[in-house]
């Protein structure tokens, strides 16, 4: 064993998208993956969604893999090995929540074993195999997980209520915490991050993705912490950024630093938080 510093290497994002049907997860991943690689033709999604992924085909040439019951874990690891022997630069797994509940899904192999909670022994170790090929791939991993209104059982006198207790993601508890990002997406698709090593969009706005959402990704998995200091109180730029309080401002600064900011993302994602800050702010006011 030998004791070293830490130090801030080149990554593969693993990321999360999790939303109601109609969300927008389908077409937010397809978008960043883009931002993410600059080609399409090296992105993949695997599709458990019925030919949900073919239904964008106008934004480029990206590849699909049609994935069928049984949703088992297994199946899963396949279909991502065969995406990464492809040389896929980005996997769309679209959507993980089959792997849990759909149609030889974990739920339905513990079921079918007996549904005792000793089962779990033998399907645990198989949904654990299915999260390691997530974060092992040398690809991009980008996952679409279905949310939908969960609810919980309160005890009132002699009776029972049933009552209404938020959104819940549709695959096993704790799911997010194994991700870099995790972003939840609205119904008029606005994410906001729900996890974030990153930094890049914690405690920030929501946002619409696109595009340049991957490309700001990208830039953080190729660049050292050092390059992302600009994001971060204190910071030279951080502070003319923060002095800007209207949209004039922000524009002249734009206007006089121009080649820099449109050579950096970090730059543009500064400039961009801001300007979010200044819009709702006037919201507010109004």
């Amino acid at each position: 064993m030998q004791l070293r510093k830490a130090t801030r290497k080149k990554a593969k994002i693993r990321l999360g998208l999790s939303a109601v049907s109609g969300g927008g997860k389908t077409y937010s991943a397809i978008l960043i993956a883009k931002g993410l690689c600059g080609d399409l033709s090296k992105v993949a999604i695997i599709d458990t969604e019925n030919g949900s992924a073919d239904l964008y085909a106008h934004l480029g040439d990206y590849n699909v893999l049609s994935l069928a019951p049984p949703f088992s874990p297994e199946r899963y690891i396949e279909a991502i090995r065969s995406c990464e022997k492809e040389g896929m630069e980005v996997i769309i797994i679209d959507s993980i929540s089959q792997e849990w509940d759909g149609k030889g899904g974990c739920l339905e192999i513990v079921e079918s074993l007996g549904g005792k909670y000793q089962d779990w022994a033998k399907v645990t170790p198989r949904h654990q195999a299915f999260l390691e090929s997530i974060l092992h791939s040398p690809s991009h991993i980008i996952t679409t997980v279905r949310r939908k209104q969960d609810y919980e059982m309160i005890k009132d006198g002699n009776k029972v209520k049933i009552e209404k207790a938020g959104l819940r993601e549709i695959t096993r508890e704790g799911f997010e915490y194994e991700l870099t990002i995790n972003l939840e997406m609205d119904i008029q698709h606005n994410a906001s991050a729900s996890k974030d090593r990153t930094n890049l969009f914690m405690g920030k706005p929501s946002f619409v993705p696109t595009e340049e959402t991957g490309r700001l990704i990208a830039s953080w998995c190729e660049q050292g912490e050092e390059d992302f200091t600009v994001l971060r109180p204190g910071n030279e730029w951080y502070n003319k950024v923060d002095t800007c309080s209207s949209q004039r401002e922000l524009v002249d600064l734009y206007q006089k630093n121009k080649p820099e900011v449109d050579a950096n993302p970090l730059l543009q994602q500064l400039i961009a938080n801001r300007r979010n800050q200044i819009n709702g702010k006037t919201l507010n006011a109004a």
